[in-house]
């Protein structure tokens, strides 16, 4: 077997369970999950008369590369979203099954596992970051952010012995699970340390459809490509899914974008990966990238739980609306995994505890003493939770 197999930690759900091991929640409450980062909003109807529709192509295998018109639905939303001149739909789109199956797969195409070689991330993280870093052969390094940053990772802590090593930078902008979003001038800083270092950067963006401010959207790694000059994307690479945009976890779908040359070497990995997306899929998806509706719509329906949730909560918990995403990120009046257990065995609610998606880095855990609490459930389920998690704060 792999060696490398050893390396890789315990998934943040399976220390979870452990987490609960002879614990036994009230019978009379219905369990309400707020741990884990799924959509609960109805499906786009649109996109599921699509997907019925195109049910003949089933008997189709579909290309790695996609097919044209989703390529090029994906290029004209990127347009759209992020004022981009052009984006060439045939070298640098590339559908994926979502992003999390792109974000391990880009590592093992990009890595050159030679000693020293480093792939950074935030801390708190997306544990894919860290297991794609080590079956590629590197060393996961992991950059803080905490409050003391505005929950932005601390670029400045990065040593130029750290770029220099660097072969592959993971963003999460907005953050996983802060909401905390990059400025525009900060990701322009950071493409040109990977220009300076040769890195690549993989910036994943899988929540930057969900604000708070319709006039205010969150800004893309091609946004602030472009805006220095950079029009090629010369080292930065985009992950976008229809996870959370369009509430279709199920449909695994999302895209890649970015420098060209990068994507040709990626495309030759994932030809021999055996990872295309099925024709329907792709029909679904373009009606989803093409519709903006449902999308706002969905946004509404965040905005209106944030606003109700943090009304029951804000004077009892620290803790304040995210600037982007479905998270909330409280700080916990006691231990972060003991309020987790004790919030499910008294009130049969589940979180998940900060120090399970972050590792020691620095002399601390940036997770420590923080949950991580999904606002996906339905509005009423979501109130219910709150009311829940108060009545368990005050009773410490």
């Amino acid at each position: 077997m792999n060696p490398r197999l050893d390396s890789l930690h315990p998934y943040p759900f399976e220390k979870l369970a452990q987490l609960f091991e002879g614990l036994k929640a009230p019978a009379d409450k219905a369990h309400i999950a707020l741990s884990i980062g799924e959509p609960r909003h109805p499906a786009p109807a649109l996109v599921l008369e699509e997907l019925a529709r195109q049910l003949p192509l089933l008997s189709r295998y579909p290309a790695t590369r996609g097919e044209a018109f989703l390529r090029e639905g994906i290029a004209g939303w990127l347009q759209r979203r992020f004022g981009l001149d052009n984006v060439d739909a045939g070298r640098q789109v590339l559908p994926v099954n979502g992003t999390r199956e792109a974000l391990f797969a880009f590592a093992q195409a990009v890595v050159d596992p030679v000693p020293g070689a480093l792939v950074l991330s935030p801390n708190p993280f997306y544990q894919i970051y860290e297991g794609a870093a080590l079956l590629a052969g590197a060393t996961p390094g992991f950059i803080n952010a905490t409050a003391d940053t505005g929950f932005l990772p601390d670029f400045d802590s990065v040593t130029e012995d750290q770029w220099q090593r660097c072969q592959l930078l993971y963003l999460c902008s907005p953050g996983n699970p802060s909401g905390a979003v990059l400025p525009l001038a900060r990701l322009q800083q950071l493409i040109e340390l990977a220009q300076r270092h040769d890195f690549v950067i993989a910036s994943d963006e899988c929540y930057s459809e969900i604000y708070g401010d319709e006039q205010a959207p969150p800004p893309g790694l091609l946004q602030a490509s472009a805006a220095m000059g950079n029009t090629d994307f010369r080292r930065c690479v985009v992950f976008h899914s229809l996870s959370k945009r369009s509430n279709l976890p199920g449909l695994r779908s999302g895209f890649v974008a970015g420098d060209a040359d990068v994507l040709a070497q990626f495309l030759r990995y994932r030809t021999y990966h055996g990872c295309a997306m099925p024709l329907h899929h792709q029909h679904a998806s373009a009606a989803a990238w093409a519709d903006e509706s449902h999308v706002r719509a969905n946004r509404d329906a965040y905005r209106e739980k944030f606003r109700t949730v943090l009304a029951i909560l804000g004077d009892c918990l620290e803790v304040e609306a995210p600037d982007a995403g479905f998270y909330l990120w409280p700080r916990t009046p006691i231990a972060d995994t003991d309020f987790a257990r004790e919030l499910f065995a008294r009130e049969h609610v589940t979180v998940l505890p900060g120090r399970y998606l972050a590792r020691e880095q620095a002399g601390l855990n940036p997770g420590e003493q923080r949950v991580r609490m999904a606002l996906v459930a339905t509005l009423e389920e979501c109130v219910e939770a709150a009311h829940r998690i108060r009545r368990c704060v005050e009773s410490l």
